[in-house]
């Protein structure tokens, strides 16, 4: 298990390097969308995934990777969305919106880790095209959720699958060799 725990903060740190980054090159701006347009983010995205999986030609010379750790961003940022809602104008300043971040990993990091146990690390036999099969499984769950106005009679929540989508995404990227 420190194993899995060490690879997945190795993913994390270059998902927030990112996230960090783009913070300083755009500030904010995604504080103004709403929640199902990040869910449209991550779903183009995974969709992009699958696609990629499928097609043995690609036009555009890419793997996977860039778009998982997309959708592991997007899916804080929607995390984020859910507490604070949306803003009219981008709101937070780097310092905070980092703070965020960081709070929301260790929330998900703490999800695994409880989950993992629980599965017996499960996930390392499965196939990363199995794992973007259920991350877009989870899309169309947080859709129907979105248009029931975020109510559920006996599922979790929005919140939980944006969660077990980021950590679906970890699983994928160490399983394609990304934490080495």
């Amino acid at each position: 298990m420190s194993n899995t725990s060490q690879e997945y903060d190795k993913v994390i740190a270059h998902c927030r390097d990112l996230y960090s980054k783009k913070m300083k090159d755009y500030g904010s701006a995604w504080r103004i969308l709403r929640l199902p347009s990040l869910t449209d983010q991550i779903f183009i995205k995974a969709q992009r995934i699958r696609s990629l999986q499928e097609n043995e030609v690609r036009k555009i010379d890419e793997d996977e990777t860039g778009e998982f750790i997309g959708i592991i961003n997007y899916c804080i940022m929607a995390l984020i969305q859910l507490d604070l809602g949306v803003a009219d104008q981008p709101d937070l300043d780097w310092e905070t919106a980092v703070r965020l971040y960081d709070e929301k990993v260790l929330l998900t990091k703490t999800l695994m880790e409880a989950k993992n146990h629980d599965y017996g690390e499960a996930w390392r036999d499965m196939r990363v095209s199995s794992l973007t099969d259920l991350i877009l499984q989870k899309l169309l769950r947080v859709k129907q959720i979105e248009d029931n106005k975020g109510k559920t009679l006996v599922s979790e929540g929005i919140d939980a699958n944006y969660q077990d989508m980021i950590n679906y995404s970890v699983f994928a990227l160490i399983l394609m060799g990304f934490s080495k």
